[in-house]
Formats: structure tokens, C-alpha cells, sequence
């Protein structure tokens, strides 16, 4: 029997030149120098366009995509997904205007997200936006500034369904959530909606995210679009928008594998003909964020140094917890598990050990790779964090200890 563990989904979307990782076709080495420091977020448009391409090649034509402003705001990337994506998805006032910055159609913009100010709702009712209602107070207050604003918002139920994405790494629907209108309750809200004579659209239907299992985003699709033409059948309006979801992951762990694309694309091409039959005026569309820029994205800290305790050799760095929150395993894992790590440039080093990467904080917490196999490093060497494009700067507390922020790039 082999005792060999598993090992991470390999990183072939950086190539290695004379053992130097190249993020956009430059040089690690060279990109650290142009950013002028670490710690730093590189982020590849080349990845991110290849990513989009995947999508339309592998799932219906008529299915609109959308980006999910949530897993990386940053302006310059978002500017970019705009010109590639159907429609922005955002979740806060800030987002909203990084959205509309963007030059995308505002009709193009939705707003989601449980807790919605009244000034938020009054940016986006004044900016054109869909809001997506979470709560009968949002309804009713999205009415209520509608008029004095003088103009009908668009609007659509966000629905928490009855199931939940199975195996997902966050369960955002089924049973007892703060997200949404639970789905026995939505024939009511949708009569409260169309007498306040708001511009009912239709519905946003949301049960999880990070899922790595085909066969469960295939079951929990139809499972939505089942639910939406039921609820269909209580709106004295015609749908018109009709925004399933996401839920689709990318690999972090050992022996995660890539997702497979291709029973959900077969999936949609057999449903959608169904929808449009049931819901002619509807436009269908899907929403991702991590899929579409998870992996396009490295964290870069540069080791400051390198010690020996007990027998167990420890890289300090300058980055950390403070700035990928995720990799230290402090959002959302229940058992910590490394991120795929590398020496980025000493990629083809045959000289290895195992050692723990960590941060400059004065926390245990800190921690970005743990007795993991490196190739040996030194100070001056350069730590890689893979699959950092989602949920990293912006994720994580930034100002604890008084650390500086890392930088950002695109390129």
C-alpha cells in the first residue's frame, strides 16, 4: 500500500524560465523590482481572459456570465472582467461604485447582500441598478426611496431555496440563512412587491459556493430552475432575469482536482430550451467570482529570514495572516491545510526540505505553509502563495499589528 500523501493540483498556468516563475511573462524577480517591494498580489490578465474563454466554449451560448465584484474588487481587474463578462454582481455601496466606474450598463449591475443601507439602496435605485431584496424591509424601503426619487427600481427576490449545494465549501442556502427570501415565503413578497409598483424582474437563487463536484452543481441547477418556475407561477409580473447562481470551486488542497466542466455545460444545454419554453422573456444567467480570477492570482512575500528550532527550520517572511487570511487557514477551514506554495525563484532546485513558512506577526496564527517540501530557501528569496486571485487582500485584517498593506498588480 503507498504511504505517499497526496499532492496539490499541479500550477501550470505560471511558466518557469531558468527557474524563475513568470506571472504575465515577467520574471518574478524582475516583477518585484517593478512593484517596488513585497509583499504584493500579482494578478495574470492572461489567466483571467483564458478563464472566460473556458466558460464560453464549455457552457450554453445564451446563458449570460457574470462577475461576482466580492472575490477581488480590485479596480484594474474588475475594469478588465467588464469588458470580457455579461453583467457585474456587487455587494456593498464601495462595489457598486467600482462597478460603475467600470463603464458596464447599469442595467448590466445588480446589488446582493444581506443589510443594505438605505444609502445604498438610494445609489443604486439613483444609478439604475437591480437590487437584488434580501428581506421584506428591503423591499419595502427600496419602494419607499423609489418614490422619493420619483422612479419605479428594478428589482429581484433573492431566493433562499429549500436545498443547498452539496459538498460545497460554503453553503449559502437550506435551512435557516440570513441570505435571502426563504422560497415558502416569496408568493407573499412577490404580491407586497407588484403593490408597490416596483419593477418586479425576477429572481436570484444562490444555495453555495466552492464546489469541486460536478454532479452536485448539476443537481442543485435543476433543482433551482425547478424552483424558479414554480415561483414563476406567483408573479403577476413576467421574468425576466433569472440568476442561478455559482457555486463552481477551484483546487487549493492536495488531492483536490480541477472541476470538470462538461456534464454541467451538457446539463444546461439540455434545461435551458425548457426554460425558455416556460419563461420566454428570461434572461438566464450565472454568477461566478473564484472560478473566473482564483487562479489567475499569486501572493509574493520575500523571506527576511530563515531559523532553526528544535530541529524545524522556519522561513520568516514579510506577509502574512494580515494579507492572506485565507492561505493561513484562518477563513473558513475547519483543519488547516496548505495552500500550493512554492520558492518562486528557485522553482527547479533540487535541493529541498521540509520547513514552515510564516509572517512577521507576533501570532502562532501566522502561519503560510506548515512542514511543507521546499526547495531550501534564503533570505531574499521569494515565497509564492498559488491560487491567491480570490478573497486575499481585501479578506483579510490588513491593519492588525501596523504592518504595512501589500500592493496590487495586473499584468
Amino acid at each position: 500500500m503507498s504511504t505517499s500523501k497526496p499532492l496539490h493540483a499541479p500550477q501550470t498556468g505560471f511558466p518557469v524560465v531558468d527557474g524563475c516563475l513568470q506571472v504575465g511573462g515577467i520574471p518574478l524577480t524582475r516583477l518585484a523590482q517593478r512593484v517596488g517591494g513585497t509583499p504584493f498580489y500579482a494578478y495574470d490578465r492572461g489567466l483571467v481572459t483564458q478563464r472566460v474563454r473556458q466558460l464560453r466554449a464549455q457552457l450554453p451560448g445564451a446563458l449570460e456570465l457574470h462577475y461576482s465584484i466580492k472575490a477581488n474588487p480590485m479596480p484594474a481587474l474588475v475594469q478588465h472582467l467588464a469588458g470580457l463578462v455579461d453583467g457585474l454582481d456587487v455587494a456593498s455601496g464601495g462595489e457598486l461604485k467600482v462597478a460603475l466606474d467600470t463603464g458596464m450598463a447599469p442595467a448590466r449591475i445588480s446589488f446582493a447582500g444581506p443589510g443594505k443601507s438605505d444609502a445604498e439602496l438610494r445609489q443604486a435605485i439613483a444609478a439604475g441598478i437591480c437590487v437584488h431584496a434580501e428581506s421584506e424591509r428591503e423591499i419595502r424601503a427600496t419602494a419607499r426611496l423609489g418614490a422619493e426619487l420619483g422612479t419605479a427600481p428594478r428589482l429581484v427576490l433573492r431566493i433562499n431555496p429549500d436545498f443547498e449545494l452539496k459538498g460545497s465549501g460554503m453553503r449559502m442556502g437550506g435551512g435557516a440563512k440570513q441570505f435571502g427570501i426563504d422560497a415558502e415565503d416569496a408568493p407573499r413578497l412577490l404580491a407586497l412587491a407588484a403593490s408597490l409598483e416596483l419593477d418586479v424582474l425576477g429572481f436570484h437563487i444562490f444555495s453555495g459556493s466552492q464546489s469541486l463536484k460536478a454532479d452536485a452543481i448539476v443537481e442543485a441547477q435543476a433543482q433551482t430552475i425547478a424552483l424558479a418556475l414554480r415561483l414563476a407561477d406567483a408573479s403577476s409580473n413576467p421574468v425576466r432575469v433569472l440568476n442561478i447562481g455559482g457555486g463552481f470551486g477551484i483546487p487549493y488542497f492536495p488531492g483536490e482536482a480541477p472541476l470538470d466542466l462538461a456534464p454541467i455545460g451538457a446539463a444546461l444545454d439540455s434545461a435551458l430550451p425548457r426554460v425558455r419554453a416556460a419563461l420566454p422573456q428570461a434572461q438566464v444567467s450565472i454568477e461566478l467570482g473564484r472560478y473566473l480570477v482564483g487562479e489567475a492570482g499569486v501572493y509574493v512575500a520575500r523571506v527576511v529570514d530563515r531559523k532553526l528550532s528544535r530541529g524545524q527550520v522556519f522561513l520568516v517572511t514579510d506577509g502574512g495572516l494580515h494579507h492572506h487570511l485565507a492561505a493561513s487557514g484562518n477563513f473558513g477551514q475547519v483543519i488547516r491545510k496548505n495552500y500550493p506554495v512554492a520558492i518562486g525563484n528557485r522553482m527547479t532546485s533540487d535541493e529541498r526540505e521540509a520547513v514552515s513558512v510564516v509572517g512577521p506577526l507576533c501570532t502562532p496564527l501566522d502561519l503560510l505553509a506548515e512542514r511543507m517540501e521546499l526547495p531550501r530557501a534564503e533570505p531574499g528569496d521569494l515565497v509564492v502563495v498559488f491560487q491567491s486571485g480570490a478573497y486575499g487582500l481585501t479578506a483579510s485584517p490588513g491593519a492588525f499589528l501596523g504592518h504595512p498593506q501589500a500592493q496590487e498588480v495586473l499584468v
